[in-house]
């Protein structure tokens, strides 16, 4: 119950920090979206119109990215049990297919003044806003950036980042104006058409990302690292395998893992040593470990551990297999079992095929097990 508890303050409090900062983005971006729109319109600047567009449209982001936020933060239900976290990658999906219409937009009319030009007139007032937004831009950057790495939210980085690419393209702008009012040269169209292509690029690569969250990554090798080392912390942990996140949302990860613990251990004592695990594991990294299967590894010196150490050389001989675990030998059976992970290199089929017919003929009086696994994480 408390565990609970500390989850729902813990993921308000996470909302909060995405809403408030989203509203500073939006309100910056609004004003600065009406005061480039003034002066591009004033100047006849195509390139100082369409920064103000790319500034609406980190405005309309914003605001999809709060609308995501308080979806997501729905309490699960009987329909939705596990939440409702992964609207947050929807919204974000939204937000990429926005960015890339303005970019495709923004290009097609850039093309457009290249073909039939138009000189910009800029005044000393145009300049210190366009200045002005230059800087405001930076912070904003700065600002959203930081409190999205604070609060582990992508949606916030993305803009945050998004907001210090702008500022390069503003400052584009405001040096393609001084050279136009000094020199008389216009850029404006050309300078159009390379901030419409870095919207076009953030746009996809938005999107390629939020892709990939939806698809299923692999899972973060310093994260799987600390669990697992976590769960090595007990001394009779011989080892944490089979390790699989499953991600419903920012910071809403679940975990199933197997550990081998020795074959003497008792049901009672097993069961103590993984509800000990499961609350450090979540205490120290917010993972709820949903499933903690269990290997046993053979307590006794001797034979076992001689066929164990011929049968790992024999497997690890093959360079598509990338570990061998939950060894255990039954000598009173006769049965011998553990798992290979096995690289994306090879058909898993034609893998474990092999390493049958090997083991087999090497110990043909054993009743060979063998489970293929699949590389999912470090």
């Amino acid at each position: 119950m408390q565990e609970t508890q500390n989850m729902k303050a813990q993921f308000q409090n996470r909302d909060q920090v995405i809403i408030r900062t989203s509203i500073v983005g939006i309100l910056t971006n609004v004003l600065l979206a009406a005061f480039k729109a003034v002066v591009g319109i004033a100047s006849h600047s195509i390139a100082v119109t369409l920064d103000a567009v790319n500034n609406l449209s980190d405005a309309l982001s914003s605001v999809i990215t709060i609308v995501g936020t308080k979806l997501a933060g729905k309490l699960p239900d009987k329909k939705h049990p596990l939440g409702y976290g992964r609207i947050e990658y929807l919204s974000a999906m939204i937000v990429s297919g926005l960015v890339l219409y303005a970019g495709i937009t923004s290009a097609v009319e850039s093309v457009k003044k290249i073909i039939q030009p138009e000189k910009p007139d800029y005044s000393v007032i145009s300049l210190v806003i366009i200045a002005v937004a230059v800087v405001t831009k930076i912070l904003l950057g700065r600002y959203v950036k930081a409190q999205g790495e604070k609060v582990n939210s992508g949606s916030l980085v993305a803009s945050g980042s998004d907001a210090l690419s702008d500022a390069i393209l503003s400052g584009s702008v405001l040096l393609c104006a001084l050279l136009f009012t000094l020199t008389g040269l216009s850029l404006e169209a050309w300078v159009g058409v390379v901030i419409s292509g870095f919207i076009i690029k953030a746009g996809i690569e938005m999107m390629t990302e939020t892709l990939d969250e939806i698809l299923g990554g692999r899972a973060d090798p310093e994260l799987t690292g600390q669990i697992k080392a976590l769960l090595n912390q007990d001394e009779a942990v011989q080892g944490a395998y089979d390790l699989i996140l499953y991600n419903y949302g920012p910071d809403r990860n679940y975990a199933s893992v197997h550990v081998a613990l020795p074959d003497t251990m008792t049901i009672r004592e097993a069961d103590r040593l993984t509800r000990r695990t499961e609350a450090r594991v979540y205490k120290e990294t917010g993972v709820i470990i949903t499933g903690m299967g269990i290997y046993s590894y053979n307590t006794t010196p001797g034979e076992a551990a001689d066929i164990e150490n011929d049968v790992r050389s024999r497997v690890l001989a093959h360079d598509w297999v990338l570990q061998l675990h939950g060894f255990y030998l039954d000598q009173e059976t006769k049965e011998m079992m553990f798992d290979a992970v096995m690289s994306f290199d090879i058909n898993p089929k034609e893998g474990l095929k092999t390493l049958y017919d090997e083991i087999h003929a090497a110990y043909p009086d054993y009743k060979l097990t063998i489970a293929p696994d699949v590389d999912v994480s470090d």
